[in-house]
């Protein structure tokens, strides 16, 4: 163990935001901290580092340990080139090497006990020098470079010169180059593309000491966490496993509460009914029997009611009216800003009930394709078409359908002219806007809560297709958790840009990547992109002719001609389609009927006629949790077949 907190508490004014936090990291473990914004993460981090004292608890360290630290708000000022900035990572190791080479020089000329002690010092020095991989030092410092986005070319750019963003990733290099035996990161990917993140990813995991981060990126979290804290009103629990691990026991633990809630409130209802019996008999005895039960009643101790999860932000998407099966038809689309040249000729085809992501670098065109098709950008050359019947919902990253002169009930009354206060309330309310919060002004909202309100406005619309840029930007891992949900089940057709890997492996059916100008098309989610993403790039954009792949090409069908697949082939993925899509069919059924069953137990548990008999609302309880059990292994089978 090299890092403890014991009972950490900490409030500010009547806000306590910590109370209680007890957890122990060791030597290489990769802990993860996770929470809803303002849970008290950050504090958290702070509390260890020495910046905030707590009001309670304390924090221990093992002795010689190191803690490096990258905040959100790092001081990211240096005068110095990327190269440079990034060397005095490893100017102990730079001087160790100077004074070597400077022994070398003086044992040339030392005899007797001089030179033994100059030796001693220069094996000392060697070793610790070999230790720490000082002989590769430009090498892992030219890797650093690189895998955080910076071309050779850069090395002697100013620091001066570079964006905010930029800055931090020099900062995140310095601090990775340091070594610390605790990396300590706060939300390290805000300024990372896919590309510096999956590096990023790869370094931490491997990394050989221990490292503490907070993220919402929840698919950075489940490739490096063995280990994660979670902070909920101001208490921590800990989940030994990755971020899939825990959401999983989270929701069985959350449900196992439940459980004996339910349990418990049958029980006290029992005990109620027993000792109103009791009295009704109206005699000495049984009324001491009655007073007996309830001083026993009352030294129960009565358990919380557990928070449903997503309770509070309720989001549903439902389209108006059902599109063509042609929902959009690009072909041939180009753009190049002077001498950039973003993409050429790339085709798209999307059908109706296609949930499909475009994906790529930061600066490849994502969004102006995006803008394009909704005629805020124009196109040097090709077409863009709508099918039939097809009504767009677009949301901007930077909210421009929102007018920051209007309160937030303004910009939703003005918006749906027809609706009544009554339903706009509602609906703000649905989007956590309550109170006299719907009369701020649009132009005092932070990030988050500008995003709630493009997505209630979303809500509303009449769309059947939703064409969102960065839907999960400024939201917390719950909320993104709704809108994940509310894609899924959603009926109409989605297009969107995103960088968040687990919304896309939730939520996208086919992934879009844009690529060297070039558009590549993959038959599945996130998880089936990274397993094919260089094969089959290569495959749909090495074709005879030189051209991109048509527009209803898919990854999966990528080379049907005979060149590729020969006919024992196709018909073996034939035979296997035919096969998923009868198992599809069979667990769509048996959810089908889980549900109806849970739904039949949930009216006995409410019967009141069932509402003394506590054996049989036992036995109802458990029922319903093997059925929902059973549901939710059926919900996972379904989402593999699909």
């Amino acid at each position: 163990m090299i890092l403890s907190c014991q009972n950490i508490s900490k409030s500010f004014s009547d806000n306590t935001v910590l109370k209680g936090v007890s957890f122990n990291i060791e030597k290489n473990d990769k802990c993860a901290i996770v929470g809803i914004n303002g849970a008290g993460k950050s504090t958290l981090l702070k509390i260890i580092l020495g910046i905030e004292e707590p009001d309670e608890g304390m924090v221990s360290l093992s002795r010689d340990i190191r803690l490096g630290y990258l905040s959100q708000n790092q001081d990211t000022e240096l005068n110095s080139t990327i190269y440079e900035a990034m060397k005095e990572a490893k100017s102990y190791l730079i001087d160790m090497e100077k004074r070597i080479r400077e022994l070398e020089i003086e044992m040339q000329h030392l005899t007797g006990s001089e030179l033994n002690s100059a030796l001693e010092t220069y094996n000392r020095l060697s070793t610790t020098y070999d230790r720490e991989n000082g002989y590769a030092y430009e090498s892992e410092i030219a890797g650093v470079i690189s895998g955080l986005g910076f071309s050779k070319e850069e090395y002697d750019r100013s620091i001066s010169t570079l964006s905010g963003g930029q800055k931090m990733r020099v900062a995140l290099g310095r601090l990775l180059l340091s070594h610390p035996d605790i990396i300590i990161l706060d939300e390290p990917t805000n300024h990372l593309d896919m590309a510096s993140t999956v590096w990023l990813e790869g370094f931490l995991s491997s990394y050989p000491g221990a490292v503490i981060v907070v993220s919402h990126d929840r698919y950075f979290i489940d490739k490096v966490s063995n280990k994660i804290i979670e902070i909920d009103q101001a208490k921590s629990e800990i989940y030994n496993g990755t971020y899939s691990y825990y959401s999983e026991e989270k929701s069985k633990r959350r449900k196992a509460l439940m459980n004996a809630y339910l349990k418990q409130q049958a029980e006290i209802q029992h005990e109620e009914a027993v000792i109103t019996k009791l009295k009704q008999f109206n005699r000495e005895k049984s009324i001491k029997r009655a007073e007996s039960r309830e001083k026993k009643l009352d030294k129960i101790d009565r358990l919380d009611k557990p928070t449903e999860v997503n309770s509070e932000m309720r989001l549903t998407l439902t389209p108006v009216c059902e599109s063509g099966e042609d929902v959009l038809l690009v072909e041939k689309l180009s753009k190049a800003y002077d001498d950039n040249v973003l993409f050429t000729d790339i085709n798209i085809d999307i059908k109706r009930g296609e949930h499909v992501a475009l994906i790529g670098a930061n600066g490849t065109g994502k969004t102006t394709i995006l803008k394009m098709i909704n005629r805020l950008v124009r196109k040097d050359s090709g077409s863009i078409s709508l099918g039939s019947k097809v009504r767009i919902g677009y949301f901007d990253q930077e909210h421009h359908d929102l007018d920051t002169s209007k309160t937030i009930f303004e910009e939703m009354s003005d918006s749906f002219p027809d609706m009544n206060n009554t339903r706009i309330r509602n609906t703000l309310a649905a989007f956590l806007f309550t109170g006299e919060d719907v009369f701020k002004k649009i132009a005092d909202l932070s990030g988050g809560e500008r995003g709630r309100l493009s997505l209630a406005k979303l809500m509303l619309s009449p769309a059947n297709f939703l064409v969102l840029d960065e839907p999960t930007n400024h939201l917390d891992i719950p909320s993104k958790e709704i809108l994940e949900d509310a894609i899924k089940s959603y009926s109409g057709t989605v297009f969107y840009v995103s960088h968040d890997r687990y919304f896309i492996n939730k939520t996208a059916t086919r992934i879009l990547e844009l690529r060297d100008h070039v558009l590549t098309n993959y038959k599945g989610n996130y998880s089936y992109y990274e397993e094919n993403r260089d094969r089959l790039f290569f495959l749909q954009n090495t074709a005879s002719d030189g051209s991109n792949p048509s527009p209803g090409e898919t990854a999966s069908e990528t080379g049907k001609s005979s060149a590729r697949l020969d006919y024992e082939s196709k018909k073996t993925e034939y035979a296997k389609q035919r096969k998923l899509a009868n198992d599809l069919k069979k667990t769509e059924k048996q959810i089908q009927e889980t549900e109806a069953e849970i739904e039949k137990t949930d009216e006995e548990l409410n019967d009141p006629a069932n509402g003394t008999n506590a054996s049989l609302l036992m036995e109802l309880s458990q029922k319903k949790e093997k059925l929902e059990e059973k549901l939710l292994e059926l919900y996972a089978h379904w989402e593999e077949l699909q």
